[in-house]
C-alpha cells in the first residue's frame, strides 16, 4: 500500500495547497502531521522569542481547525513535538511512508530544518517532495530566474505583470483515505512556554486562527462590506476593523492562499466593480511575494546587520532601557507609543504604524534594526520571515529600498494618518 505523509508548515489549509492534492491523488493512504519544532518556541540570540502568546495562540485555532476539515474529509492530524528531524522519521517508519509531502522553504532556519529532514528521510529511502504554495505568482512562471530577480521592487512588478500569469487556485482533495488517526493532541500554551492571553477590547479585529476564519474574514471584507472599493483610500486608517483586509494573519499561517485571495477577488471585481482599490491588494500581495524571492536569492544576508547591500548600518551600542521603553510605548512621542502600545496589547500593528515605529528605532534611537525585527517576530500575529525581515531591511536601508534610508518624520506622519488624534486618544488613555 503506497502510503505518504503530508507535513504541514505554514501552509495551515485544505483548499490550495499542492501538496496535500498531490498526497492524496498519488497514494492510496495519507498521514497528514504537524510538528511544534522546540526551536519555534526559543528565546534568539536579541532576547525574545521566536513565537509569542498571540501568535501561539492564533497557532493553536488554526491547528483545531485543520484538523476539524480534515476530519471532514476522512481524515485528521496527527501532532508531534520536538525536533522535526527527530519526529517525522519516527512517523515515517511507524506508517512505512514511501514519500513525505511538504512547502518548500526558502528562508535560512527554515530551509536548514528542511534539509535536516531530508537527509535523515534518505536514511529510510524515503524521499521529500516539495512545493512552492506561498506566493501568488509561483517561482516557475516568473520571466526571471531567482539569481536575476531584479532588487528594485517596481523593476520586478512591472516585468512580472507584463510576462507572468497567475495560476488558478486548487481545488480541495474530495476525500482523503488515512489510517484511524487519533484525536487531536495539542500542547497547551504553557507547555510551550507561553500564557493565555485575552485579547484588549480596542483591538482593531478580534482575530481567530484557522482557514473558516479566513474565508469568513474575506467573504466578509469583499462581498458583505465591498470595503475592498475603498481599500486604497483606507488602508493608511489606524481603527477600525476595515481600513485594510486584515488577511495578513491568515496569509503568514497559510490559512489561506494568495491564489485563493486573487481568484475571488477577480469574482468580487466581475460582480461588482474592478478599480484602483481591487487592483492595489494585487499589488501589496505581490510585496509579499517579492520580499519571498528575495530571501530566496539572497538567502541568510536579510538576517546580518548590513543587508543585502552589504553598506555600513551604523548603529551605537544597544541601550536597553531605550529598546524597552519603545516596546513598553514610552518614547515621548505619542505616535510612536500609541503603535507600540497597540503591538504589546493585541500583537497588531497597522502597516504605517510599522513603517513609523520602525524608522524611529532605526533612525532616531540609531539602535541595531535586527532587535527591533526580532522584536516584531515575537509579538507579531502576522508574523512572516520574508516580509518582516525584508521590510526592516527596507527601513534600515540595508534591503531593497533604492533611496537608501527612509526616514519618517513622526510629528508629519501623526498629521497625516491621525490628524483627530483618535488614535493616540484610543490607546495612551489609562
Amino acid at each position: 500500500m503506497k502510503t505518504a505523509i503530508v507535513w504541514f508548515k505554514t501552509d495551515l489549509r485544505i483548499t490550495d495547497n499542492e501538496a496535500l492534492l498531490k498526497a492524496t491523488l498519488q497514494n492510496e493512504s495519507v498521514i497528514p502531521i504537524y510538528c511544534f519544532d522546540d526551536s519555534h518556541f526559543a528565546t534568539t540570540g536579541y532576547g525574545f522569542k521566536k513565537t509569542g502568546d498571540f501568535r501561539g495562540q492564533f497557532l493553536i485555532e488554526s491547528l483545531i481547525d485543520l484538523d476539524t476539515n480534515l476530519r471532514a474529509l476522512g481524515s485528521g492530524l496527527l501532532v508531534l513535538k520536538g525536533r522535526p528531524e527527530i519526529e517525522i522519521p519516527k512517523i515515517v517508519k511507524q506508517y512505512k511512508a514511501g514519500k513525505v509531502y511538504a512547502k518548500r522553504e526558502v528562508a535560512y532556519e527554515e530551509k536548514y530544518t528542511e534539509n535536516l529532514v531530508k537527509s535523515e528521510l534518505w536514511k529510510l529511502q524515503c524521499e521529500i517532495l516539495t512545493f512552492s504554495t506561498s506566493t501568488l505568482y509561483h517561482a516557475e512562471d516568473l520571466p526571471f530566474s531567482i539569481k536575476n530577480i531584479p532588487d528594485v521592487f517596481t523593476d520586478f512588478r512591472k516585468k512580472v505583470e507584463k510576462d507572468s500569469a497567475i495560476r488558478l487556485a486548487l481545488e480541495k482533495p474530495a476525500n482523503i483515505k488515512s489510517p484511524d488517526i487519533p484525536e487531536l493532541d495539542l500542547p497547551n500554551l504553557q507547555q510551550l512556554g507561553l500564557q493565555k492571553i485575552s485579547m484588549d477590547p480596542r483591538a482593531a479585529i478580534q482575530y481567530i486562527g484557522g482557514e473558516s476564519q479566513a474565508i469568513k474574514r474575506l467573504n466578509h471584507y469583499f462581498f458583505e462590506s465591498r470595503s475592498i472599493s475603498a481599500y486604497k483610500e483606507t488602508r493608511n486608517g489606524m481603527t477600525g476593523p476595515d481600513y485594510s483586509s486584515k488577511f495578513s494573519p491568515w496569509l503568514a499561517l497559510g490559512c489561506i492562499s494568495p491564489r485563493f485571495v486573487y481568484q475571488e477577488l477577480k469574482k468580487y471585481e466581475s460582480l461588482y466593480t474592478a478599480n484602483e482599490s481591487t487592483y492595489w491588494l494585487v499589488f501589496e500581495l505581490l510585496w509579499r511575494d517579492y520580499f519571498r524571492f528575495m530571501m530566496k536569492k539572497y538567502h541568510n544576508s536579510f538576517f546580518q546587520k548590513n543587508g543585502i547591500k552589504n553598506t555600513d548600518f551604523t548603529s551605537k551600542p544597544v541601550d536597553f532601557e531605550q529598546l524597552q521603553n519603545w516596546i513598553d510605548g514610552k518614547t515621548g512621542v505619542d505616535f510612536i507609543d500609541a503603535n507600540m502600545i497597540e503591538l504589546k496589547l493585541t500583537g497588531f500593528m497597522s502597516n504605517r504604524g510599522c513603517q513609523n515605529a520602525a524608522s524611529y528605532l532605526c533612525n532616531d534611537l540609531a539602535l541595531d534594526w535586527r532587535y527591533g525585527a526580532a522584536y516584531f517576530e515575537q509579538q507579531l500575529i502576522d508574523y512572516d520571515v520574508c516580509s518582516n525581515w525584508g521590510n526592516w531591511a527596507y527601513l534600515a536601508g540595508v534591503g531593497n529600498d533604492p533611496r537608501g534610508n527612509r526616514y519618517f518624520n513622526t510629528e508629519k506622519q501623526a498629521a497625516d494618518y491621525d490628524k483627530n488624534k483618535t488614535f493616540r486618544n484610543l490607546w495612551l488613555k489609562d
